[in-house]
């Protein structure tokens, strides 16, 4: 079984073969609310109705198309109500208990069981199971998006250039793009704004042709982010077994060779080799190999392609667990936070961006942004406050945190799941983060019962037998599925 999570075990290529579709925070919060069951609690207590209302209507709308002459429309009717408002109401303890406890009492979960069920507009956690910190695997990815919208504007895009270095030579910048890609047709897969080093080639090959210039040596800078490409805290086969590639600043698919199997040794070299094959079919020779190096602060600009926004990043490496991308994200907010792209300076910013916004991480830490280290332990709470601070909507630039969240049976890391059983009371009505490492397996997200009562919840097992794995999968979903078929009210 694949150490890192198994939403992710494909890779950015294996997640394209979903058709395409164009993500924002806008669509997706609108989705929240109706495959959460279309509650006008859920809704309120989100703040997604007013979100909506004020990004889409705020224009005034065009006048009505005159009538064609001779035709009689009937006068509009306002019809009547479908069904009363539901009060929103925060979730009743012993409701969710009964709920729940069934279901987390799965022997193949093992011995350390930790749950908790908390209302999602904020406030204290009603429900517990079991104690102590777990290992959150992927769940951590909460905590680095979060941190990251919260520090960084969520329109931000990252760009990748290309400038003069003076006698003929010309440099590759690397800046921290987590989705480059080496083509356009791999970067219009997922997102049809997203670069590829192909249009920076194209690009770069017309100015270098407007100034006369067909020949050049290739240098590459990834120099933005520092410290060790490969984390000391994860495991030391991880990268020789392609689990995760070296965190570079300039990279293209991911560190992902052509074929799409393991990582490549060195990405940013590999990034620039492909630069230089594309410059090569522009027309453009290129002398040597690219020399690795730094391009100073005097070069003018040749060429620039830039990284879909940041919201629509966060939204992808939630919606399919994207371990590399979330690296590059977390070392964004040590740039961001402190001046430093290092996956430590990653990790402390992140932990306290999230302690100014109020979230719970008492006897919880991490050691990276993905979840990939088996060292890293959160506790029920904080993933909790995480998701009540991501769906507070006096913080609108966190919403795609849980708008993110793939829905269960439908999309992302959960589209295979939740479908037999019990569990498939949870589809359409839970949304959820998936984390997986051998051995532990946990979920964190959000579910709407069926009286429209919102819960923010955590599920989560660390110490299963492997060949319990998809039994204790399974019963984390009828977990989860138990609160969107509850009527857990507290009146």
């Amino acid at each position: 079984m694949a150490r890192g999570d198994v939403s992710h075990a494909g890779g950015r290529r294996a997640a394209r073969r979903a058709p395409r579709r164009r993500r924002t925070g806008r669509w997706v919060a609108l989705a929240v609310v109706l495959v959460l069951g279309g509650t006008a609690a859920a809704a309120y207590q989100l703040g997604w109705v007013d979100y909506a209302q004020d990004t889409w209507f705020a224009e005034e709308a065009p006048p009505p198309a005159p009538e064609p002459e001779g035709l009689d429309l009937p006068e509009v009717v306002t019809p009547a109500a479908v069904a009363a408002p539901v009060e929103a109401t925060a979730p009743g303890p012993a409701k969710v208990r009964r709920a729940i406890s069934g279901p987390l009492g799965d022997d193949d979960l093992g011995p350390h069981v930790v749950a908790g069920v908390a209302p999602v507009g904020g406030g204290e956690t009603v429900w517990t199971q079991g104690s102590g910190a777990f290992i959150p695997a992927s769940t951590t990815k909460l905590l680095t998006s979060t941190a990251a919208l919260d520090v960084i504007d969520p329109e931000t895009r990252f760009a990748t250039r290309v400038v003069a270095g003076g006698d003929g030579r010309i440099v590759l910048v690397g800046g921290g793009d987590p989705l480059l890609a080496s083509d356009p047709a791999a970067a219009e897969e997922d997102y049809a704004d997203g670069a590829d080093i192909r249009t920076l080639a194209r690009r770069t090959a017309a100015a270098l042709k407007a100034d006369g210039q067909t020949r050049v040596r290739l240098g590459y800078d990834d120099s933005l982010f520092t410290g060790p490409a490969v984390n000391p805290a994860w495991e030391a086969d991880y990268v020789p077994d392609g689990v995760v590639s070296p965190i570079t600043a300039l990279w293209v698919d991911e560190g992902r060779p052509a074929d799409g199997i393991g990582r490549v040794a060195d990405p940013s070299f590999s990034a620039a080799q492909a630069f230089a094959d594309g410059l090569r079919k522009e027309g453009i020779t290129v002398r040597g190999r690219p020399a690795h190096g730094t391009a100073g602060a005097t070069g003018a600009e040749l060429a620039r392609v830039q990284s879909p926004p940041l919201r629509e990043i966060v939204e992808h490496l939630i919606l399919i667990s994207d371990n590399e991308a979330t690296e590059v994200v977390a070392r964004q907010v040590g740039l961001a936070v402190s001046g430093e792209g290092s996956s430590a300076a990653g990790v402390r910013d992140v932990m306290a961006t999230l302690t100014a916004l109020g979230v719970d991480l008492a006897d919880s830490r991490i050691y990276d942004g993905s979840g990939l280290s088996r060292q890293g332990r959160l506790t029920a709470s904080a993933l909790l406050t995480t998701l009540q601070a991501a769906g507070d909507p006096a913080h609108p630039a966190l919403a795609t945190v849980v708008g993110g969240l793939p829905v269960a049976g439908f999309t992302g890391s959960l589209t295979t799941r939740f479908d037999e059983g019990a569990a498939d009371r949870g589809l359409g009505r839970v949304r959820a983060k998936t984390g997986t490492l051998t051995g532990v397996s946990s979920l964190a997200g959000v579910a709407t019962g069926v009286d429209g009562t919102g819960m923010v919840f955590v599920v989560a097992a660390d110490r299963i037998d492997p060949v319990d794995t998809l039994g204790a999968r399974a019963a984390l979903d009828r977990a989860a599925s138990a609160l969107g078929a509850c009527a857990c009210g507290a009146g």
